[in-house]
C-alpha cells in the first residue's frame, strides 16, 4: 500500500541499523515489539526473521492487516478466492456513501468496484458468522480485500479527497489478490492506545514509528476503516468522514506529543527502543534526546530517503524531494 510513513523502503537500513545495536542477528527466543504498526511491514519482516512479534494500531484497519500478516501462519487455505472474485456487485455501504452512481457525490471509487467491494466484504462476514471460514481465514481475506481495493482508489494516495475525474488505475476492474501468508512464530496483534498497551507487555525490542506531524491517520484513512469495521456509520461532509471519530492520536498535536512519547518511553519494559522520526517532526530532535536519555543511553543514526508523494499535493509547500530520518536508539536502564 502507498501510506503515509511506510518504512518499506527503509526496511534495510532499519535491520542493519537494529542488528548492529543490540547484537541480534536472529530472533529465535525474541520479543519485537511494532506498536505504531500501519500496513504491518516492519512487524511481518521481523517474524520472517525468526522473531515473536507483538504489534499494535489505534486504526482497525490497521489491526486487520497485522493480525494477519502476526497472528497468520502456513498453510491456510485460499480456495474462496476464485468464488468471491466472481461474486455479482452488491449495492452496499461503500457504493451508495462512495460512488458517485449511488448519488452520494464521492467518487472514491468506480461503481461496478464499490459494488464488487461491498459483495465481498459481505460475504466474508455471513461465512464468518456461519463458521463456514476460520477466524484465520477471515482475517486473511479481509486484509487482502483491504489492501487490495486501497489500488482501485481515485485518490491522490490519500483518502483526505478524492479526484474530480477517475484516474486510469482506478478505472481497472477491482481483483481481491491474496496477501503472503508469513512463515515465523505466531505473535500478537491489538488494536489499542499504545500507551495504555505498553504498560501491559514487554520484550527485547521495541520499534516506533508514530505520525510526525498534525495528519491525522483517522481522517486520510477513513474509507479503509469503513470498509473494514463495515460497522453503517454515519458519515459527515463531502468527504464522507466518519462521525464522532474518536481514535485521534496525541502524537499529531504540538500541544500533547512530547508528554505523551515521555510517558511512552518511561513505561516501555523492552531493552532496547528504537524511534523512527525525521527532522520535520512536530518533535524537536534536542526534545527527543531529551526525553529518550532519561531513560538510558542514547545514539542516533540517519538515512536520506524520498519524500512520501502525497505532499506535494496537500500544498505544503516544501520543494525537497528528499528528508533525512532519524532512527533514534536507547539501551534502557
Amino acid at each position: 500500500m502507498n501510506y503515509i510513513g511506510s518504512k518499506f523502503s527503509l526496511l534495510d537500513f532499519l535491520k542493519e541499523t537494529i542488528s548492529q545495536v543490540t547484537g541480534y542477528n536472529d530472533g529465535k527466543g525474541l520479543v519485537f515489539g511494532d506498536l505504531f504498526a500501519g500496513t504491518g511491514v516492519v512487524g511481518a519482516a521481523y517474524k520472517e526473521l525468526g522473531w515473536t512479534v507483538l504489534a499494535n494500531d489505534i486504526q482497525y484497519y490497521s489491526y486487520i492487516l497485522t493480525r494477519h500478516y502476526i497472528e497468520n501462519c502456513p498453510p491456510i487455505d485460499n480456495s474462496l478466492i476464485k468464488e468471491l472474485n466472481s461474486l455479482e456487485g452488491v449495492e452496499g455501504f461503500v457504493y451508495k456513501n462512495y460512488c458517485e452512481g449511488s448519488g452520494s457525490k464521492r467518487n472514491y471509487f468506480t461503481n461496478s468496484n464499490g459494488k464488487k467491494c461491498d459483495a465481498i466484504r459481505i460475504k466474508l462476514q455471513e461465512l464468518y458468522e456461519s463458521k463456514q471460514i476460520s477466524e484465520s481465514e477471515y482475517f486473511w481475506y479481509l486484509a487482502s480485500l483491504i489492501n487490495s481495493i486501497d489500488k482501485y482508489a481515485n485518490t491522490a494516495s490519500v483518502y483526505g479527497a478524492f479526484l474530480k475525474h477517475t484516474k486510469k488505475s482506478a478505472q481497472k476492474e477491482l481483483i481481491l489478490e491474496p496477501l503472503p501468508v508469513i512463515d515465523g512464530p505466531k505473535g500478537k496483534a491489538y488494536n489499542r492506545d499504545i500507551n495504555e498497551l505498553v504498560r501491559e507487555i514487554s520484550g527485547d525490542v521495541l520499534y516506533l514509528d508514530p505520525p510526525y506531524n498534525s495528519r491525522q491517520y483517522c481522517s486520510n484513512y477513513h474509507v479503509l476503516e469503513t470498509i473494514a469495521r463495515y460497522d453503517n456509520p454515519e458519515l459527515t461532509g463531502m468527504t464522507g468522514l466518519r462521525k464522532g471519530n474518536d481514535q485521534k492520536s496525541k502524537f499529531c498535536s504540538k500541544r500533547t506529543v512530547a508528554e505523551t512519547f515521555d510517558d511512552l518511553i518511561k513505561h516501555a519494559n523492552f531493552k532496547y527502543v528504537f524511534l523512527s522520526y525525521n527532522n520535520e517532526g512536530l518533535m524537536s530532535l534536542d526534545v527527543i534526546k531529551e526525553i529518550m536519555s532519561r531513560y538510558g543511553e542514547y545514539s542516533f543514526y540517519t538515512k536520506e530517503y524520498r519524500r512520501f508523494k502525497a505532499d506535494k499535493d496537500e500544498n505544503r509547500n516544501i520543494s525537497a524531494d528528499s528528508t533525512l530520518e532519524y532512527l533514534h536508539c536507547l539501551i534502557k536502564r
